[in-house]
């Protein structure tokens, strides 16, 4: 674990875990939870959700969550048989990209927003891998709303296994190889929970 005082007016408290081929630093104060609650409430009332849907099993089916993609207008993302076309920043997230990147120490291009309804929405197991991202991306995962379970497995070794609760205000940080071995998850859960929304920023190669 390290820990480290106030930079950048966050509190960049923060545990590092060193996983085989990866780094994770989690943030659990990143932002205070006045800005949290601010935050939160203007990503849900402002921003253009929609829910996705994937081709499986011959048939479409829609995503489990809410998604929405905002970025450089060149910034155009691929997943699960989608293409994404960005949305151009609002100033609410330029305002939290600016915080987030000098922690990071990266610049990003784009963001994905899931919104997470209830506990009935969740996010299947994938890594973020996509060409697009480079050979070793830094993903800056920012969440508001109800805390929600976040599962990682090896690959290659799914009884190698990590799992972080990403509260209401915190930052999570992946970096080094963590996408080329290790893959994420948001399970649903049968517990009550609120809303909760979760920003992925990232940096899309052209």
């Amino acid at each position: 674990m390290s820990l480290q005082g106030n930079i950048f007016g966050n509190d960049n408290t923060h545990q590092e875990i060193i996983l085989e081929h990866g780094t994770l630093a989690y943030y659990p104060q990143f932002f205070t939870p006045h800005e949290s609650n601010q935050f939160y409430q203007t990503l849900v009332d402002t921003t253009a959700w929609k829910q996705e849907s994937m081709r499986m099993y011959g048939r479409e089916v829609l995503f489990p969550r809410l998604m929405a993609w905002y970025g450089d207008a060149a910034t155009s993302y691929s997943f699960s048989g989608n293409t994404f076309t960005p949305q151009p920043w609002t100033d609410t997230l330029l305002d939290i990209r600016n915080r987030v990147s000098p922690t990071a120490a990266t610049t990003f291009n784009s963001v994905l927003l899931n919104y997470y309804r209830s506990g009935n929405d969740s996010m299947g197991w994938h890594a973020d891998d996509e060409p697009a991202l480079g050979k070793n991306p830094v993903i800056a995962s920012v969440n508001f709303g109800a805390a929600r379970r976040f599962l990682l497995r090896n690959k290659a070794d799914h009884s190698h296994k990590q799992e972080i609760l990403l509260q209401h205000g915190s930052l999570l940080i992946m970096k080094g190889e963590l996408q080329h071995y290790w893959e994420h998850h948001v399970p649903k859960t049968s517990k009550p929970v609120a809303g909760r929304i979760n920003l992925t920023f990232r940096y899309i190669h052209p």
